[in-house]
């Protein structure tokens, strides 16, 4: 008699109702982050309301496109995790000084197709870092993505940034409403509705937000039924040297940001990522971004946002978040769909996004919990990655002065909380000690949690091999 070997949560498939209503909560997490990029980069460009809204479905369509490829996958492409895709805000900077300086959008457009060749062709050497991320690291990066994503909760609970009404009592009401309505049913509810409180919050908050005016749906009515993305649609791209210089640097960060997110969600799915399923979400990434260069949007990364409602709900089904990536698709065909959607006032998103956001943070100190702190330097790790990755945040124009290409690394936390994390990682757990440190540098061997996994990713701050290489040393 045979007997079937047990389904992966990450690989069960829910049933139908489950699959679409927690797909939707996916998309709604994400919505407000994938239509911003667009509409700075577009705005900036003083582009016409019928190119900014072209702009939109175009993204829309690539971000279920991309989403696709990294929950399903194919080949080796894709991380075959609950992982949502949108654009990266890593890049809005460099694209608004490319598309505004003489290059236009065909120059976006070129060092956007050159940065996704890139992020391909570097995907196995990604891979192979794998080792440098051991609890330790993991751990703060975690952190770094909660504590950074958390100002973007604070604004849009405030009213969105540049609301004429930015702070507003009501607003802030709103938003501890749609929170206060999250946490009751996730703590009252029966478990199926309890997995899709934000969900409910969003539809709760909704109701309350349209009859005190804080939102109409007059532009459901502008948009069109049925709008197609064609290619090069704004022109054939060129290739300038500097515009793909600039992309070239956002492709690192954005592979820095994706592999901390890569790691959160196979924490959170007790999925465990290996450096080959590394170097296949990453190669995804590329192969999106490519896409984006030839349909007329941008580059693409792994949402954070969607790092934490995974945490939360504990819906860790990646076919859920391939449900929503085909939400997405048809948002993007269906431009007067996508409007329903962008009628939902930044408020209720706010409210919803405390909660996911906060549970991001609160995931990576989960993390840390597994790591020794006892006569190392690892809390010196911890503090200094924390401080480096919170710094832009609370004080965005910290780098102003500085050269463009350090400002799109050190200006993301994320990006510069998870290098400085590696980088001292490397130098307190990973370099020879001196000889009169022997006696330390043992206690020091067990500077994460254990020994390594099985499936690649160390389970401490310093592998076997290392360790021997310190002896020897010494």
């Amino acid at each position: 008699m045979t007997t079937t070997a047990p389904v992966h949560p990450v690989d069960e498939v829910p049933p139908a109702r489950q699959l679409a209503a927690f797909g939707l909560q996916h998309v709604l997490a994400m919505y407000a982050g994938a239509v911003a990029v667009p509409l700075i980069v577009g705005g900036a460009m003083k582009l016409s309301p019928a190119d900014l809204a072209y702009l939109i479905t175009a993204d829309l369509l690539v971000c279920g496109i991309a989403t696709l490829i990294q929950c399903i996958g194919f080949w080796r492409f894709g991380v075959r995790l609950p992982i949502m895709q949108g654009c990266t805000f890593a890049a809005v900077s460099p694209m608004v000084l490319i598309g505004t300086t003489g290059g236009g959008l065909p120059a976006i457009y070129g060092s956007v197709i050159v940065a996704g060749l890139a992020i391909v062709l570097l995907a196995p050497v990604f891979g192979r870092l794998l080792r440098f991320f051991p609890p330790l690291v993991t751990g703060t990066v975690i952190l770094i993505i909660g504590l950074s994503l958390l100002p973007v909760a604070g604004n849009w609970a405030a009213g969105g940034v540049g609301s004429p009404g930015f702070g507003e009592p009501k607003n802030l009401a709103l938003a501890a409403f749609v929170l206060a309505v999250v946490l009751g049913v996730q703590r009252f509810a029966p478990e199926f509705l309890s997995r899709i409180a934000v969900l409910i919050g969003i539809a709760v908050g909704l109701a309350v937000a349209v009859p005190f005016g804080f939102t109409d749906f007059d532009g459901v009515g502008d948009a069109d039924w049925v709008g197609i993305s064609t290619p090069f649609h704004f022109g054939a791209p060129t290739f300038e040297f500097s515009a793909i210089v600039s992309m070239l640097v956002v492709a690192l960060v954005c592979m820095t940001e994706t592999t901390g997110d890569f790691i959160a969600v196979g924490e959170m799915t007790d999925r465990k990522v290996s450096p080959r399923s590394l170097s296949d979400g990453l190669r995804a990434d590329g192969l999106s971004t490519v896409l984006g260069g030839v349909f007329n949007t941008f580059p693409y990364t792994a949402y954070a946002q969607n790092v934490g409602l995974v945490g939360m709900t504990r819906v860790r089904s990646r076919w859920v978040v391939a449900t929503a990536g085909g939400i997405l698709v048809l948002l993007g065909l269906l431009p007067k769909l996508g409007a329903v959607v962008a009628a939902i006032p930044a408020p209720v998103l706010g409210g919803a996004g405390l909660v996911m956001f906060g549970t991001v943070a609160a995931s990576g100190l989960r993390t840390l919990a597994q790591v020794d702190f006892k006569g190392n330097n690892n809390l010196t790790v911890v503090a200094v990655s924390v401080a480096m990755g919170v710094l832009p945040v609370g004080v965005p124009t910290v780098y102003a002065k500085f050269p463009d290409w350090f400002q799109t690394v050190m200006n993301s936390g994320i990006s510069a909380g998870c290098l400085t994390a590696i980088v001292l990682n490397l130098l307190f757990n990973h370099l020879p000690v001196k000889a009169d440190s022997k006696a330390g540098s043992k206690a020091d061997s067990h500077a994460g949690s254990g020994a390594a996994e099985a499936d690649g990713l160390p389970g401490g701050g310093v592998e076997k091999t290392v360790e021997e290489s310190r002896e020897e040393a010494v």
